[in-house]
């Protein structure tokens, strides 16, 4: 291998090498889980490891008898045969990094397939908590860069460790055996090559790492400002020059530290290229000097040459061995992290899980008491990039909830903004657990039942109407993926929606853009009901699903939600009273108390809260006759 190559080695190592620190026999026994379907792959691996590094040996020891046999006059057919016996063994190098190479592209995408279904299907399965908690760009991270981390430690550092170590003890056994003083002489210099590469690594680590933060900072700052909604608020309330001084002044210092980076790459990969060719010239002088003393073949002399310059990277390497298993290490337990944190919300084990009965469906809430978990319980500091986690929590939100909606009834909740109502709707679909009490879908505990038996029984449309970006087809098919054609149509027709798709160049398969911004707002509450009509749940969840929509998308709507509401069982939260009117049963909730509870006219005739927030809403219209 050529030095400068070599050089770049050592310093690549130094730099991406992560400070060592303990870790635990748990965590070993873990890998070993992940790495036991690849077991018989991995033992492959190692074998072809070992062949190269054997073969790297061999190569200039068959050269340094080229020179001898050149030198003495042997016969043609030997020098001959000696170079075939190279070229063969080449060519036997080049198929088995093949091999090795394919194995560990194998290995290594298998274990990142593993990890990453892993993290993903396990982080689905946390509370809505942990996202309101975690950093999207931080968990993610863990999906890319750790699970890429944990993945080099299996197809580079330890085929390297078992490739390096035997090459470097066949290569150091036959320097030896060929002469052992220039090999201590050629060994003294490696000091030199090492620490340079160590000391100069740590700098420019602690470069590329101010100069990743940039980046982030103008990742982060690129994201927000070039969603729909961060470009709207720059142009209305931003300062774009302002923006546009910050962003050139972090890339001003990126750009300064990847100019010093070079810099210091260059001087470094410079100076140690000279010691390289010292260590070559001290090989040469000293080898050629025995040599012509009679004491060391000229062949010999090449072999040493060429066997010093194949020393010197897998030792650099391995000096920095424990230091970069250690970094793979991190990887895996910053990986493990992720996995180790339980999901608050958990379905039970297969026999006890229970079903919701056929028919109408019943809502219940008994003696509900409910608090919002602290961050210890539901997020990581380095998920949320904090030091320590906020302590609050576990004040409660809710008190004493009770009430009973029967099959076919619409029970409506309505109150102050903070008061509790969407923390009561979020504890039917088990988006958080209560802590004291029951919720009942059909006289069935919610805990009791299946996270699918509940999806299938129950849904919910927000006030945001989130939408993913993809087609309206793919955001419908959400609710029901088997869903034929037809079946669509009929949901946009019931939805209101079926002339606005036609009219749209790809009908169903038109992008509804980020969240939806695409469409109007009541075109995105009129897509997440049809979403809700596709899926044909029991019960329906409205949550302020008309809050911020004119009064003409309001209508467009509210005739949407009559066909969804038809023969279902209705929790909906409201804060226009004039869609709760005609209410089975209307809740006031206040401070995560039920306050009031009646119809409408039950309500006005109390002269309570809900007839102050109703007289307030309809100040300025006359007055409505009470809904008998």
């Amino acid at each position: 291998m050529d030095m400068e190559v070599t050089a770049w080695m050592s310093l690549h190592h130094a730099m991406n090498a992560r400070d060592s620190r303990p870790f635990s026999k748990k965590t070993l026994r873990r890998i070993s889980g992940f790495a036991r379907p690849h077991r018989r792959a991995l033992a492959a691996f190692l074998a072809l490891s070992v062949a190269l590094a054997v073969l790297t040996v061999a190569t200039p020891v068959l050269a340094g008898r080229v020179v001898n046999a050149i030198v003495d006059q042997a016969a043609t057919s030997t020098v001959v045969g000696l170079a075939v016996l190279i070229a063969v063994l080449a060519l036997g190098e080049g198929g088995l990094g093949l091999a090795n190479r394919w194995l560990s592209a194998r290995i290594g995408e298998g274990l990142i397939l593993d990890l990453r279904t892993s993290v993903f299907d396990h982080v689905q399965r946390m509370p809505v908590a942990f996202f309101t908690r975690t950093r999207t760009g931080a968990l993610v991270s863990r999906l890319n860069n750790d699970v890429i981390g944990a993945q080099r430690a299996f197809s580079d550092t330890l085929s390297g460790v078992v490739s390096n170590l035997v090459t470097v003890l066949l290569t150091f056994a036959v320097m030896v055996q060929i002469s052992w003083q220039i090999t201590l002489l050629a060994l003294v210099l490696l000091p030199v090559f090492v620490l340079p590469a160590r000391r100069m690594g740590s700098r420019l680590a602690r470069l590329e790492r101010e100069a990743a933060a940039h980046d982030a900072a103008m990742s982060t700052q690129m994201t927000e400002r070039f969603s729909a909604p961060g470009a709207t608020l720059v142009k209305l309330f931003g300062r774009p020059s302002r923006e546009s001084a910050e962003f050139a002044a972090r890339a001003r210092r990126v750009r300064d530290i990847g100019v010093r980076t070079a810099m210091v790459q260059h001087v470094f990969i410079t100076a140690l290229t000279m010691v390289s060719a010292l260590a070559l010239a001290l090989v040469y002088g000293l080898g050629g000097f025995l040599s012509l003393r009679g004491s060391l073949d000229a062949g010999a002399v090449v072999a040493l040459a060429l066997l010093l310059t194949r020393l010197y990277a897998p030792l650099t390497a391995l000096a920095s061995a424990r230091v970069e298993v250690m970094s793979a290490l991190v990887s895996f337990e910053r990986v493990f992290e992720v996995l180790d944190m339980r999901p608050l919300v958990a379905e039970k084990p297969a026999p006890e899980i229970r079903t919701v009965p056929d028919g109408p469906v019943s809502v219940e809430f008994d003696g509900v008491r409910f608090a919002y978990p602290s961050a210890d319980k539901v997020s990581l500091a380095s998920l949320e990039e904090v030091a320590t986690l906020d302590t609050r929590g576990g004040v409660d939100v809710l008190h004493d909830i009770s009430f009973r909606a029967e099959p076919g009834q619409m029970i409506a909740l309505v109150g102050s903004s903070g008061a509790g109502k969407s923390t009561i709707a979020q504890l039917l679909p088990r988006l958080y657990d209560v802590d004291e009490g029951s919720v009942r879908l059909g006289g069935v505990d919610v805990r009791d039942l299946s996270f699918q038996g509940i999806r299938d029984t129950l849904g919910m449309v927000t006030q945001d109407g989130h939408l993913f970006h993809e087609s309206i087809r793919e955001n419908l098919l959400l609710a029901r993926p088997e869903a034929a054609e037809d079946e669509l149509w009929d949901v946009l027709h019931r939805a209101r929606l079926d002339t606005l798709i036609k009219g749209l160049p790809d009908g169903l398969d038109t992008i509804v853009g980020e969240r939806g911004y695409r469409l109007s707002g009541g075109e995105r509450q009129r897509l997440t009901i049809a979403r809700l009509l596709l899926a044909r749940p029991r019960v329906v969840i409205l949550d302020e699903a008309t809050a911020h929509l004119d009064s003409t998308s309001e209508a467009a709507v509210q005739e949407a939600l009559t066909e969804a509401l038809d023969g279902r069982t209705a929790v909906v939260i409201a804060h226009r009273l004039s869609t709760v009117r005609a209410a089975d049963l209307i809740l006031v909730v206040e401070d995560g108390r039920i306050i009031e509870r009646g119809t409408h006219a039950d309500l006005l005739a109390t002269e309570g809260r809900y007839a102050d927030l109703y007289r307030t809403q309809f100040a300025d219209q006359p007055p409505l006759e009470p809904v008998a």
